[in-house]
């Protein structure tokens, strides 16, 4: 796939392009991205970062970092990708002018979206503008209860099967794996313990079976409250993988939910709550 920030960056050729933040890529997204696809033109895809949201005075926890949507966009088959960097400047263009110029100038003929889709300064552009200034537009109906901001309400409900069925596969997290307090290894559990980009919406505290460089992971989020921790962390145990993995970035898909976070009476009822998540994570099954 082709990535660039600059429209004159991609090669001449004639193009569909979907058009969207695509913050996710859930199956909304998905099935724009397939109706530019179907134009049989060279499909192309124009998104933003920062989102759009933050850079005009909204907050907005993200469903996945830069990175990730464009490996997610990759799968999905897109071919050319201009990542468009949203400041003022960017969003003070007319809807005419960021249509010449970020869309024709990218030699887009086919346009997909969907319903909703707004652009331009003070959103004053749609779809039937598009359609005026001679593209052919692909209306992309909503698909009923998806969207980025009901993924994020599953999320924050820590409805993590819930977000994978608008989704199309189970919700991540991601982060570098950094050192932690080594308390794992000392339980007989070694954990990755991940940093998080800022911005990166984490589900709440709790337990999850989960899944990340092709193995299963029981998964931590939380203070740790059993050794009176303060900073919220999230940590993943590999099933059967006791590799170095600081500096790595991992990707961890949340399957399920386990069991809260809580204090424990013992220590030893501490190891044996975590050999029982170990037990209940190899035997989950991935959502989505």
């Amino acid at each position: 796939m082709n990535v660039t920030r600059e429209p004159a960056e991609l090669p001449e050729a004639r193009r569909a392009v979907a058009v969207g933040t695509f913050d996710g890529v859930h199956r909304g997204h998905l099935r724009v991205i397939d109706a530019a696809r179907r134009a049989g033109l060279r499909t192309a895809v124009v998104t933003f970062d920062p989102h759009p949201r933050a850079v005009l005075g909204g907050r907005v926890e993200l469903l996945a970092t830069l990175e990730r949507r464009l490996e997610l966009l990759a799968d999905a088959g897109v071919e050319d990708l201009l990542v468009l960097p949203f400041d003022t400047e960017l969003a003070s263009l007319s809807a005419e002018e960021f249509a010449e110029q970020m869309l024709r100038g990218i030699g887009a003929e086919t346009i997909a979206a969907g319903d909703t889709f707004r652009f331009g300064r003070g959103r004053e552009g749609d779809l039937d503008l598009l359609a005026r200034l001679g593209f052919d537009v692909r209306r992309v109906p909503l698909v009923e209860n998806v969207s980025s901001s009901r993924v994020r309400e599953l999320l924050h409900a820590g409805e993590v099967e819930g977000a994978a069925t608008l989704l199309g596969r189970p919700p991540e997290v991601e982060g570098i794996v950094v050192r932690g307090d080594g308390r794992g290894r000392e339980l007989g559990f070694p954990t990755a313990n991940l940093d998080v980009p800022a911005g990166l919406l984490v589900p709440p505290d709790g337990v999850y079976a989960g899944w990340t460089l092709d193995r299963r992971a029981a998964v931590s989020i939380g203070t740790n409250p059993h050794f009176d921790g303060v900073e919220r962390r999230v940590e993943a145990h590999l099933l059967d993988f006791d590799d170095d993995l600081y500096g790595r970035r991992l990707v961890v898909e949340l399957w399920h939910p386990i069991r809260e976070q809580r204090r424990f009476a013992s220590l030893e009822e501490l190891v044996a709550a975590i050999g029982d998540d170990v037990e209940r994570t190899r035997d989950a099954v991935r959502p989505g």
